[in-house]
C-alpha cells in the first residue's frame, strides 16, 4: 500500500578489480578513478550534502546529491577520514531501499479474522498503550519487554530505552546487537574495565603484522580491506579461519584451524611467546595484572599438545609466534568468527592477552581490535539503556542511578536497580509465559534468531506483539498484532557510532512514505499517549538528545561532553569518543591506552583465561558435517530486508541459498556444482544449490547467513558471559535431493 511516487531510475554501479602487489579486492568503488570528483558539502535545493552510511559499522561518509531538496543519487565522500572516497556496493545503493513497494506507510492492526488492516495513528497508539498496560496490570511490570536494534540512530535508541524503562516501567529490553557484539563487550569490560575498542582505522595502515581472526574483510568490511591495501609497510597479513575465505586467499599466511579450536590455539601461541621470553616485561609490570597466573595456565598448552586438536602443525604455531615477536607493530582484529561462539568471550580475551603480553596496544599499528557489525552497534552498547544504563553506566550502582536521574530530572525510583534479561532470556521468558507482550523495533527476529522454527513458535505465544519497522513484509512483521511504520536511514537525523568509536552524522535527505514517522517521533507520541510525556521534556529533538547524552556521559570513559552539536560533528568529519568538555579536537583519528592506563581501579588491564570446552553438539554418524555460517557477499546485508530491494545488488549475489562443500566430500556423496542438496540438522532442513570448492575443508560445509533457511538449522547455544548466540557451529547431514 505504498504511497510513494514513481521510482527513481536505477544507477549503474562501476565494478573494478584493483591489484596492489599481492593483494586484490573487488566491488569497491572509488569516484576519483572515474572523474567524479568531490561535491561541496553545503546543502542547497539542487546541491548536495553529506551523511554517514546506514549499513555496516565501517561508518563510511557519503555525498548525497539533491534535486528540489530531495536525494536523487549519492557518491562516496572523498574527504571523510573513514572511507577516503570509497564505498562498497551497499553504500552506492543506500537510497534504493527507501523506494521499495513494501514500505510500511501506515499502521496495521490485526483484525478478528487474523488479517493486518490499515488504521490511523490515533487508533494504533490507543491500542499500543491499552494492550501493554492491560498485560502489565494483570501480570506485573516485567511481563512486557522490548527488543531493539543496532540500526537506529543513537538518539532514538536512548529515547526508546528511557521511555520503556523509566516511563513505561519495563524491566527488560535488549537489542539485536546481542547477536553480533555482546562477546566483544563482555571481553573488553572484563579485561580493560570498560567496553573500549582501542583502535583507529589508521592502524590498518600502520601495522607490519596484521592478524585477522574469523574476519573476512574482503567481503564483510571491504572498505577496511582497502585501508589494509593502503599499508606501505609491506605487512605480513595472517588470517586465522577454518575457511579459505577471500581474505585468506589474499593473505601472506593462512591458518585453517579446526572450528572452535581457537581458544587452545591462542593459548599455544602465548605458550611459545612466554617460553621464548618474547614478552614486554616492562609493559606487563606497569600496565597489567594476573600475568603470573596466566603463565601458569599456559604450561599445558604447548604446540605439541594442541596441534591435533586445532589441526595446525607445531611448526605453524611456532612460525606465527615468531611473526608476532618480530613485528614492531602488531595488530589483532576479530569479528563474528570469534564473537559468535559458545566460548567467544574467552577467545576474545585470549586475543587480548596476546596484545597485552607483547605490549602491542596503545601505539600506532597495534591493538586488540574487535570489528563491529551493525552501523550503530556501538551506540546500542553504550547509549541504548538496554542491558546497561545510559552512557556506559550500570543499573546496579546507586551512584550511577542517582547521576542519571538528576540529569534527566526524574525520580531515581523510576530507574531499575537490576540488569535486564538478555535477548535469549527474554525469548525464554516468553516461552514460559512470564513475558506476554513484546515490542520489536527494526529487527527481524523470526528470520535472524538461532533455531528459527523454535523462535517463530515462541513469538506465536505472545498475547501482544508490536513490530516497528520500515517494511510490513518482514517475517516478524507478518507475525505481529500491530505494525508501526517507521522512517529509515536517509529519512531522519541522528548519529551512528562506528567501529573506531567515531560519531558520524546521518541526515534526513528524503521524505518517509505515507504517514511513516521517524522512530524518535513515534517514541515521543507513545510517551504522550502513555501519560509519561512530561518525563521527556528535555528530549525535544535528536540533536538536543545528543547534548543530553553528553551531560550523562561526563566523567565516563565514553565521555562526549565536548561534542557541542551536529555541526561540530559534520565539520570534523566525525568525532571519536572520548571527547570531554574543554578538550581541543586536534586529530581526526585517536586511539586509546597510549598512556598504558586502563579503566579498572588501579589502571591495569587484567589477564583473563579459562579451560576450553567442546561445543555442545559435535558431528556423529547421523550428522557428520560441521556447518559453518557467515557473510556471503559484499552486496548482502543480514536478513536482506533492505539489500534485496535493489536490482543492482541482486545481480551481485546468488538469489537462492547455496552450500559450499569440499570436492572430496562432494565426490563421496555424488554431488556436483549446480545440483540441489538437502541439508538437515536436528532442528530443521533446507535445500541449497551445491558449490564444490576447496575453500572449505573436508568434513565442513558453509551456508551464508542471509537466507532464511540457514537459521532453521543453527544450534541454540550462547556464550555464558556475553549471552551471544553461537551461529558458527552445529552438526548437519548433507544428501543429494531426489529428482
Amino acid at each position: 500500500m505504498s504511497t510513494r511516487e514513481k521510482k527513481a531510475p536505477s544507477r549503474k554501479s562501476n565494478i573494478f578489480r584493483r591489484w596492489d602487489g599481492k593483494l586484490t579486492t573487488e566491488l569497491v568503488l572509488e569516484p576519483s578513478k572515474f572523474g567524479l570528483g568531490h561535491v561541496p558539502k553545503k546543502l542547497t535545493p539542487n546541491g548536495a550534502t553529506t551523511s554517514v552510511c546506514g549499513f555496516c559499522s565501517t561508518g563510511c561518509g557519503l555525498t548525497v546529491h539533491l534535486r528540489d531538496g530531495a536525494a536523487v543519487n549519492l557518491t562516496p565522500d572523498t574527504n571523510y577520514p573513514v572511507n577516503l572516497g570509497m564505498a562498497c556496493p551497499k553504500g552506492w545503493e543506500a537510497l534504493t531501499p527507501l523506494q521499495a513497494d513494501d514500505r510500511a506507510t501506515i499502521p496495521y492492526l490485526r483484525d478478528a479474522s487474523g488479517k493486518l488492516q490499515p488504521v490511523e495513528w490515533a487508533v494504533a497508539l490507543d491500542v499500543f498503550c491499552k494492550r501493554f498496560k492491560e498485560i502489565q496490570q494483570a501480570h506485573g511490570a516485567d511481563s512486557v519487554a522490548f527488543i531493539s536494534t543496532g540500526q537506529m540512530v543513537t538518539e532514538e535508541m536512548a529515547l526508546l530505552g528511557a521511555l520503556a524503562k523509566f516511563g513505561m516501567g519495563m524491566l527488560h529490553g535488549d537489542g539485536n546487537t546481542r547477536q553480533c557484539m555482546a562477546t566483544a563487550v563482555a571481553a573488553y569490560k572484563q579485561s580493560f574495565g570498560f567496553d573500549a575498542p582501542p583502535y583507529t582505522y589508521a592502524d590498518f595502515e600502520e601495522s607490519d603484522v596484521i592478524v585477522l581472526v574469523g574476519a573476512n574483510l574482503c567481503i564483510a568490511h571491504p572498505i577496511m580491506w582497502q585501508r589494509v591495501l593502503r599499508n606501505r609497510r609491506n605487512p605480513k597479513i595472517v588470517v586465522i579461519d577454518p575457511r579459505r575465505t577471500e581474505t585468506a586467499m589474499n593473505a601472506t599466511h593462512h591458518f585453517p584451524i579446526l572450528p572452535k579450536s581457537d581458544l587452545s590455539f591462542f593459548y599455544a601461541i602465548a605458550h611459545v611467546l612466554l617460553r621464548e621470553s618474547w614478552v614486554d616485561a616492562a609493559f606487563l609490570e606497569k600496565s597489567t595484572e594476573g600475568f603470573s597466573d596466566f603463565a601458569a595456565h599456559l604450561s599445558e598448552f604447548s604446540p605439541a599438545a594442541v596441534s591435533e586438536l586445532c589441526g595446525i602443525p607445531v611448526e605453524g604455531m611456532e612460525e606465527l609466534a615468531r611473526l608476532i615477536h618480530e613485528g614492531k607493530r602488531v595488530s589483532f582484529w576479530w569479528t563474528m568468527g570469534v564473537n559468535q561462539s559458545h566460548e567467544g568471550t574467552r577467545v576474545a580475551q585470549a586475543i587480548i592477552n596476546l596484545a597485552l603480553m607483547t605490549g602491542n596496544i596503545g601505539k600506532p599499528g597495534t591493538g586488540a581490535n574487535s570489528i563491529t557489525g551493525q552501523c550503530n552497534a556501538m551506540g546500542s552498547r553504550l547509549f541504548s539503556n538496554t542491558t546497561g544504563l545510559l552512557g556506559g553506566h550500570e543499573f546496579t550502582k546507586e551512584e550511577h542511578r542517582a547521576k542519571v536521574a538528576g540529569i534527566l530530572n526524574i525520580p531515581v525510583e523510576r530507574i531499575p536497580t537490576v540488569n535486564s534479561l538478555a535477548y535469549d532470556q527474554i525469548l525464554e521468558a516468553v516461552r514460559t509465559g512470564k513475558i506476554r507482550g513484546l515490542w520489536i523495533i527494526a529487527t527481524n527476529t523470526a528470520h535472524s534468531w538461532m533455531h528459527q522454527n523454535d523462535a517463530i513458535e515462541i513469538l506465536g505465544k505472545l498475547d501482544f506483539l508490536v513490530v516497528q519497522d520500515m517494511y510490513h513484509t518482514t517475517e516478524t512483521a507478518q507475525a505481529a498484532h500491530l505494525v508501526l511504520p517507521a522512517a529509515g536511514w536517509g529519512e531522519k537525523d541522528g548519529t551512528f557510532i562506528n567501529s573506531e568509536r567515531r560519531f558520524g552524522l546521518a541526515k534526513k535527505v528524503s521524505r518517509a512514505p505515507g504517514v511513516a514517522l521517524a522512530d524518535f517521533n513515534i517514541f515521543k507520541l507513545i510517551a504522550n499517549h502513555w501519560g509519561c510525556g512530561g518525563m521527556f521534556s528535555q528530549w525535544t529533538s535528536p540533536e538536543a538528545t545528543l547534548q543530553l547524552l553528553g551531560r550523562i556521559s561526563k566523567g565516563q570513559p565514553c565521555d562526549i561532553s565536548g561534542i557541542a552539536d551536529y555541526r561540530m560533528i559534520d565539520n570534523a568529519g566525525g568525532i571519536q569518543w572520548p571527547l570531554p568538555e574543554g578538550t581541543p579536537l586536534l586529530e581526526t583519528e585517536r586511539r586509546l591506552f597510549s598512556d598504558g592506563c586502563f579503566y579498572h581501579p588501579g589502571g591495569k588491564a587484567k589477564f583473563i583465561f579459562a579451560k576450553s570446552t567442546p561445543p555442545p553438539e559435535v558431528p556423529d554418524a547421523a550428522y557428520p558435517f560441521i556447518l559453518l555460517t557467515g557473510r556471503g557477499t559484499s552486496a548482502q546485508w543480514h536478513t536482506q530486508t533492505r539489500t534485496a530491494k535493489s536490482a543492482v545488488l541482486q545481480q551481485l549475489y546468488p538469489k537462492e541459498l547455496y552450500i559450499e562443500i569440499n570436492p572430496a566430500d562432494a565426490a563421496r556423496l555424488g554431488l556436483s556444482s549446480g545440483q540441489k542438496a538437502k541439508v538437515t540438522s536436528r532442528r530443521g532442513r533446507a535445500e541449497a544449490n551445491v558449490v564444490v570448492t576447496a575453500c572449505v575443508n573436508p568434513g565442513q560445509v558453509f551456508l551464508p547467513m542471509h537466507y532464511a533457511e540457514t537459521n532453521r538449522l543453527t544450534y541454540p547455544m550462547v556464550d555464558p558471559y556475553s549471552r551471544q548466540p553461537s551461529y558458527k557451529y552445529c552438526a548437519v547431514r548433507v544428501q543429494p535431493c531426489k529428482k
